[in-house]
């Protein structure tokens, strides 16, 4: 098994839309190792795209069940939504509240090819909805209520620093892409 690197916000793999899996396309190891490095790095879900692979494959642990979503949809969402505080592997150090539906209906593949249909509610919704989100280009920051970005403080992980969209992107600028010429921080695609 091998870890992937997680790619940062700036990537320009982060904004792109990922393309449909073939059954004949899915690769038993590349799921193991999604699987593993998002235990790794102590993630609850991994879009394919997160590790810089454009396929439409999602990996998610809701504390309870693990589950392996291949070319999955949102089919139905229940009109109430709530918010609630969201982090992600791509934008590690960075929290903000971000509303999602509390119920959906998903359909996918799972590893073995087969199709699948569930619903998703409360924390298990909001993984998927944030990670499908990855599949289309589209970052949980892109969907976070106004002035609600918060950068997680080092030197106390209970401390929270309030933070601009210009100051999260200079960050990552400064900090994960000054040799990359092709770096992307605005949406590229529009939110659904």
């Amino acid at each position: 098994m091998a870890l992937y690197d997680v790619i940062t916000f700036g990537h320009p793999t982060l904004r792109k839309k990922a393309k449909e899996i073939s059954v004949d396309e899915i690769d038993q190891e590349f799921i193991d190792d999604m699987l593993e490095t998002m235990y790794e790095k102590d993630g609850v879900g991994l879009a394919a795209t997160q590790v810089n692979v454009l396929k439409r494959l999602v990996v998610v642990n809701d504390l309870k069940s693990e589950y392996v979503l291949i070319n999955p949809k949102i089919i139905a969402k229940s009109e109430q939504q709530e918010t609630d505080t969201e982090g992600c592997l791509s934008l590690p150090g960075f929290q903000a509240k971000v509303p999602r539906h509390l119920k959906i209906i998903v359909r996918a593949l799972d590893r073995e090819g087969d199709s699948v249909e569930f619903e998703a509610k409360g924390l298990l919704a909001r993984i998927i909805q944030h990670e499908l989100d990855h599949l289309d280009g589209i970052l949980y920051i892109d969907r976070a209520e106004p002035d609600s970005l918060r950068m997680i403080m080092e030197s106390d992980e209970s401390s929270l620093k309030e933070i601009s969209e210009k100051e999260l992107t200079d960050f990552f600028k400064d900090n994960f892409h000054a040799e990359r010429p092709d770096v992307e921080f605005e949406r590229v695609q529009p939110l659904v």
